[in-house]
């Protein structure tokens, strides 16, 4: 076998293939060439004689169907009974104290509210760090709002002071 321009093609005896190169129409070993089906499956839209068409069960048996919820598949019993499985895992408990630091933060209540927002907002979080309770961001936020608010105390008396004269 020749190429057109009269030199020895690849894979004859003449001029072997290059290592990794078969021959056109040859294929890796196990594998059919290009165009082909491997061995044991039918050309396109075809089945082999004895095999079930796609999605369908072989013959003289029963479609498959699978398994009520809980059992296990192929018709055997469970080893050892039933797993459990998971628990969701539980949110973490707020903390009551960051609760009040955040809402006393927002109401002020006539800038005592401020103040005690500092004193739970503090305390709130180091009982989270502590017991591993959740709620710290309501405790920082608290804990911001109540120094706004101790900050328009100082303002507030500063600018008063000033105003009367003193």
């Amino acid at each position: 076998m020749t190429n057109p321009d009269g030199s020895p093609a690849y894979g004859t005896d003449e001029q072997p293939a290059p290592h990794g190169h078969l021959p056109y129409g040859e294929a890796p070993y196990g594998q059919a060439p290009y165009g082909q089906p491997a061995s044991g499956q039918a050309p396109y839209g075809q089945t082999v004689p004895g095999q079930a068409p796609y999605g369908q069960a072989p013959y003289g048996q029963a479609p498959y169907a699978p398994a009520p919820y809980g059992q296990p598949a192929g018709g055997y019993a469970a080893p050892y009974g039933q797993p459990y499985g998971f628990a969701p895992a539980a949110a973490p408990r707020t903390n009551g104290l960051a609760i009040a630091s955040m809402v006393l933060g927002i109401l002020w209540l006539y800038w005592i509210g401020s103040i005690l927002a500092l004193v739970f907002g503090y305390t709130a979080k180091k009982q989270i760090r502590e017991r591993g309770e959740g709620g710290a961001g309501m405790a920082t936020a608290g804990i911001v709002l109540g120094w706004i608010g101790v900050g328009a105390i100082g303002l507030s008396l500063v600018f008063g002071l000033a105003a009367a004269g003193l």
